[in-house]
């Protein structure tokens, strides 16, 4: 496991072939200057390795947990039955993937008492940006970045919409 003793955000992944998907919530929480470590957890290959990491994860550091899967994706509700922390659920469009639904409502359709907050399909970013603003909550320099981020949003689509509406049609 890549365990930065200073991670606050634990981001784990099925298979290896997740990684281009869940990649995405690396460089968001690189850019927002949150540490994190990424590992791969099988919920079904490796199940001794998701118990260990699900019951370590608090005590590591962690404070919120990125779960990526494709296919039947058990990986977010497993770790979510194990941890206190809050678990993210990213959805993943795999190969063995029924067009990525399959995985949306394993990760969506939790059973009372054991929430994930899914994101959408492929949406590692938006698990990151999740993750960012959960640990806002507590930490001012953490909720300015996302500010500043969120800023960075507004100003894009305001540059955008004058080209539009400057274009000639």
């Amino acid at each position: 496991m890549n365990k930065d003793k200073s991670a606050v955000v634990g981001i784990i992944m099925g298979s290896k072939s997740d990684l281009p998907v869940m990649q995405d919530a690396v460089d968001i929480l690189k850019k927002l200057d949150i540490p994190f470590e990424v590992s791969i957890v099988s919920a079904h290959r490796t199940p001794e390795r998701m118990v260990d990491y699900a019951k370590s994860a608090a005590h590591r550091g962690l404070k919120v947990i990125i779960a990526g899967a494709g296919g039947a994706a058990h990986l977010p509700g497993m770790v979510a039955s194990i941890t206190h922390l809050p678990v993210i659920g990213v959805p993943v469009k795999s190969s063995n993937s029924i067009d990525g639904w399959d995985s949306v409502l394993s990760i969506l359709q939790m059973p009372n008492g054991i929430p994930v907050a899914t994101v959408a399909l492929n949406a590692a970013k938006n698990a990151g940006i999740l993750a960012a603003q959960i640990l806002g909550t507590s930490s001012s320099p953490i909720a300015e970045r996302i500010l500043a981020y969120k800023l960075e949003l507004k100003e894009a689509v305001e540059r955008n919409a004058e080209e539009v509406e400057n274009t000639e049609f």
